[in-house]
């Protein structure tokens, strides 16, 4: 049953593009969503994440433009932007690290739990902190190239595979909001095709900060569905080794 009810919600999403102006969606709908959609799996719960509630309409208004005109935000009941926060990479891991020491209410740690200590307060200092003249990047490199050499080791350098792996996550994310949205009954549309200066700018976002992507939320309309979905074969994209 659960197999048939989860078939059924995938079959259900599609990008709708057109949306009903006159139905409201309500706020709990939202809520609920982004309450599962902060369950999803990320790297290492660092949870490097943050959601954007576009509601009211000039907000909304705004957005439409900020969205290059695209019909999708043209008249959602809400628009969510999904957002990476890499740079708060000190304070998700001083979290994680607070939640083991409480844990332990003065016990002496466990061998897992020694390990979650290393982890948030060694480990991930190590895999995000930055510099200006790249020490930091050459270490992790060095060390990459050294222990891969000896077995099968996870390739982490610069920024770039940070951020990699902070969109990975988010998108996670964004993926769980969509199939809740899809469970309610309702219709949504990620969004790619947006200015992220301009996006960053209306939402007082810092420079470290980075748009994932625009969902928009609403009772879909037929013409908002452009066409049947069509997918690549099955044997074109999935290979037993």
């Amino acid at each position: 049953m659960l197999s048939e009810n989860f078939e059924e919600i995938v079959q259900r999403r599609r990008s709708n593009r057109r949306f009903d102006p006159d139905f409201i969606v309500a706020d709990e709908i939202i809520e609920k969503s982004l309450k599962r959609a902060i369950l999803s799996p990320n790297s290492s719960n660092m949870q490097l994440w943050e959601f954007y509630w576009i509601q009211s309409p000039e907000e909304k208004e705004k957005f439409h433009a900020l969205c290059l005109g695209q019909s999708a935000a043209k008249n959602p009941g809400h628009l969510l932007v999904f957002v990476t926060r890499k740079d708060l990479w000190k304070s998700r891991a001083q979290w994680n690290l607070n939640r083991i020491k409480e844990s332990l209410q003065g016990k002496e740690p466990s061998k897992m739990e020694k390990r979650g200590l290393d982890y948030y307060g060694k480990l991930m200092p190590l895999l995000y902190r930055q510099d200006p003249f790249g020490i930091f990047t050459f270490v992790r490199k060095c060390i990459c190239i050294w222990m891969g050499m000896r077995k099968p080791f996870m390739r982490f350098g610069g920024e770039a595979d940070q951020r990699v792996m902070a969109h990975k996550s988010c998108a996670l994310a964004a993926q769980t909001f969509m199939l809740s949205i899809a469970a309610e009954g309702l219709e949504s549309c990620p969004m790619e095709g947006f200015d992220a200066v301009r996006v960053k700018k209306a939402l007082n976002l810092p420079s470290g900060a980075e748009i994932n992507m625009i969902i928009a939320v609403g009772k879909g309309t037929e013409e908002g569905i452009w066409g049947p979905r069509f997918r690549l074969p099955y044997e074109d994209v999935v290979f037993k080794r």
